[in-house]
């Protein structure tokens, strides 16, 4: 494998998740990706800011993430859509709950990372999740200014 293939950390992050919805469980789910996919993965030519998870089938399936084609895999074939959806993994507990949280609740399923783990397979983490209110939003800016500013006053009197 050539050096510039190999990535550390994550690919993708999806970084207003956190603002928009209150997370309530996290899970690690694989992802049926073709060669080239892969290729490009690991180039890091990934975005999953407007993706989703929708259940269809009794089955999870990633929305409107965005892989970028690995341009030499696809000499002379047609080339596969960037954004074309992709079934999700899980075990099948896993996936019961989720179901069930989803129909039953009202609860939703969003991307939170796109990484690979210790063995170099392609995983995402997804989350269960609860949209916030605008009160939640303001309270959660609320507190990340007040944790900057005191990071201000913290470096100033170490001075």
């Amino acid at each position: 494998m050539s050096n510039n293939l190999i990535s550390t950390g994550p690919v993708a992050t999806n970084r207003k998740a956190h603002f928009h919805y209150m997370i309530l469980d996290t899970y690690e789910a694989g992802l049926i990706l073709t060669g080239g996919e892969v290729k490009s993965l690991r180039m890091g030519h990934a975005s999953i800011g407007e993706s989703y998870v929708s259940p269809e089938h009794g089955e999870l399936v990633l929305v409107n993430a965005r892989i970028e084609e690995y341009s030499p895999a696809n000499k002379g074939f047609v080339s596969e859509q960037a954004t074309r959806p992709r079934k999700l993994l899980l075990h099948q507990k896993e996936l019961s709950k989720l179901l069930r949280e989803v129909n039953q609740k009202g609860r939703t399923i969003i991307p939170l990372d796109l990484y690979f783990n210790a063995r170099g397979i392609a995983k995402m983490k997804i989350a269960l999740a609860q949209g916030k209110t605008y009160a939640d939003k303001r309270e959660t800016i609320k507190q990340r200014d007040w944790q900057r500013d005191k990071q201000r006053i913290m470096a100033h009197y170490n001075k």
